[in-house]
């Protein structure tokens, strides 16, 4: 029963700071880059960050560069995304998946089923 969750999500206000967990359950993390992915109202799904399973690679989106960081602690099974100076532009429901092959493949063994953010005054 492999499986991701995504957890810590919520409503803040602009400006304010969330930090997403994405932990793993029947399957060693270790041997996974994780991606976080987010749908906001209306779009696509668009990638936010990656972190390879060594965390030598680590890949942003321009819209996050510099307010989120990615990192993992493979002890705990889990990846985290701490996101700072939130923007409206910023909601919606955020995704992590894990890929055996790294960070830029298509290839996406497990999905979490998403946790809500949601930034508004």
């Amino acid at each position: 029963q492999a499986q991701l969750v995504e957890s810590g999500g919520g409503l803040v206000q602009p400006g304010g700071s969330l930090r997403l967990s994405c932990a793993a359950s029947g399957f060693t993390l270790e041997d996974y880059a994780i991606n976080w992915f987010r749908r906001a109202p209306g779009k696509e799904r668009e990638g936010v960050s990656c972190i390879s399973s060594s965390s030598r690679s680590i890949d942003y989106a321009d819209r996050v560069r510099g307010r989120f960081t990615i990192s993992r602690d493979n002890a705990k099974n889990t990846v985290y995304l701490q996101m700072n100076s939130l923007k409206p532009d910023d909601t919606g429901v955020y995704y992590c998946a894990a890929s055996p092959v790294g960070c830029g493949s298509y290839y996406l063994d497990y999905w979490g089923p998403g946790t809500q953010v949601t930034v508004s005054s």
